[in-house]
């Protein structure tokens, strides 16, 4: 049983490696971090089956920590280790799914039986996975859309693999098929039931015709895997949300990505097919919608105005307004009288279907953050003038651009608060920028320069200043003496000391204690 260790306190981490080593159970200590960034990258190279880890540490605490494992290794077991005997730690703990709950100082007993424990449950796993039949069991279906869900179509489980092989030797596609109007039309009460009505239908046909492997994507969107070929899989999806249509008060609207024979190939197909079917806030619900890359009549975008629309994501994603509407300019300069409308309308989904796409690898939703709504390509189409289409998409794009920009900066804010809090609580002993980078998990050289951007000021000025409003803090104990306080927060030298106080404060400690009567 291979367990990671992750704790933000060397002293802790270290007594808990020696009591895990020491536990005289068939487990090995396969990496010990001291911040949930460095266990993710530590995860990203080492196979886990067990995590034990510090509920509180900064920036990323235990349970952020928990829920991105979750997201990425659904199968590993979570243990959290607590210095606080409260009821809302353990709660939130419950709500990931977490193993086990360890008071500190944990008692070894019970730190030995925990792993007792769940050395039992991983074999009990392990058996049930070597009887596992062909057909995916619920875990392989989160684990396979788990991994169509990553930005890179990385590693994929093995039995996974194995299960997909036979569909990529005839090549292989994916549609994603999405309710539509669920959330506005149907009462949330209800939503629950019609989607599974919905759900069943589409199963139905699915197993009926042996269209391939269905699963359940979110609330209301399905995924379908197949081998079936294209010219016959086409005119199922077709048949598929006809019956639909007229089975169900609601529609839905099916994306298709490209076939394929790879793995990379499938990963790509999905994107796609996401990509698709997002596309019907412009081109319509209740149809079939082929990825607008690869449809035919439809040329991709030009290499050039590729080059334009990656400029335009850098320009929304550095708030640079100018830029975004000097790349729109660029995307419809040229003519659109007459017949040239589609070709410009064409155009505009192509450009938001690759922002869609690059913005999700970012871990970015284009259509929810902006809320498209149904109404908006109706309104968009009514357009009469390319006047009209500019500044909708100009208005558009900027609000996105700053939206962006508002959750960059919180996330920089939660940083910058760290940061003071962390200088202030270790102000008594030599603390620098080097230390302060290392304990948040970054170069000295970006922290720096995300502080200045941040708050104008360089990182030691902002040290010297907090440094020099401690010292005066100590100036007023009369018990202290002077070259005790300078020791206190880091100086050496005591003539180095004077001359920095005397340059930030305008006195020395000496003339700083007479003024104020100390």
């Amino acid at each position: 049983m291979n367990i990671l260790l992750v704790d933000d306190e060397a002293i802790d981490l270290e007594w808990l490696r020696r009591r895990v080593a020491g536990s005289h159970l068939n487990v090995q200590v396969v990496g010990t971090a001291n911040s949930g960034f460095a266990a993710l990258k530590l995860m990203e190279e080492q196979h886990v089956d067990v995590i034990l880890s510090d509920i509180r540490m900064p920036i990323m605490t235990g349970l952020e920590f928990a829920r991105k494992v979750r997201e990425l290794h659904p199968l590993v077991q979570i243990v959290f280790i607590s210095g606080h005997e409260d009821f809302g730690y353990a709660k939130e703990a419950m709500q990931v799914n977490a193993a086990g709950y360890l008071l500190k100082p944990v008692d070894d007993n019970e730190l030995h039986e925990m792993l007792e424990n769940l050395s039992a449950k991983l074999s009990r796993q392990r058996e049930q996975d070597r009887s596992m039949s062909e057909a995916l069991s619920l875990v392989s279906q989160e684990l396979l859309l788990r991994w169509f869900q990553s930005g890179d179509g990385g590693a994929v489980e093995p039995h996974i693999r194995d299960y997909l092989h036979p569909f990529l030797q005839a090549g292989a596609t994916v549609a994603a098929m999405e309710i539509d109007d669920l959330e506005w039309r149907v009462p949330e009460e209800e939503r629950a039931s019609a989607a599974r009505r919905i759900e069943l239908l589409i199963a139905g046909l699915v197993q009926e015709r042996a269209l391939g492997t269905l699963l359940m994507s979110g609330a209301s969107r399905f995924i379908l895997v197949s081998s079936v070929p294209e010219e016959r899989l086409t005119a199922m999806l077709e048949e598929l949300i006809g019956a639909v249509r007229s089975g169900s008060p609601l529609t839905i609207t099916v994306g298709l990505g490209q076939y394929t024979t790879s793995l990379t190939g499938l990963h790509e197909s999905y994107r796609q097919a996401q990509a698709a079917v997002s596309a019907k806030w412009l081109l319509g619900k209740s149809r079939l919608i082929r990825d607008g890359a690869a449809s035919s009549p439809r040329p991709a975008l030009g290499a050039s105005d590729d080059e334009v629309v990656d400029r335009m994501l850098e320009a929304i994603l550095e708030y640079d307004l100018v830029a975004i509407d000097d790349c729109l300019l660029q995307l419809f300069n040229r003519d659109v009288s007459g017949s040239r409308k589609s070709e410009i309308y064409d155009l505009i989904i192509r450009i938001t279907s690759k922002l869609h796409a690059d913005l999700q690898r970012q871990g970015e939703n284009l259509y929810e953050l902006l809320q498209w709504e149904s109404h908006q390509p109706v309104m968009l189409f009514q357009f009469e003038t390319m006047g009209d289409v500019l500044s909708w998409l100009r208005r558009r794009f900027f609000e996105l651009s700053e939206m962006l920009y508002a959750k960059k900066q919180r996330q920089k804010r939660k940083l910058i608060e760290e940061i003071y809090r962390y200088v202030d609580d270790h102000l008594e002993h030599r603390v620098t920028l080097k230390e302060v980078a290392a304990h948040f998990d970054f170069t000295p050289n970006y922290l720096g320069h995300v502080f200045k951007e941040d708050t104008g000021r360089h990182f030691s000025d902002f040290l010297n200043e907090r440094r020099m409003n401690r010292v005066c803090e100590l100036l007023r104990d009369p018990l202290l003496k002077v070259y005790e306080i300078a020791e206190r927060v880091g100086y050496k030298n005591i003539i180095y000391f004077n001359r920095q106080f005397k340059q930030a404060i305008g006195m020395s400690p000496g003339e700083y204690r007479k003024k104020h009567k100390i």
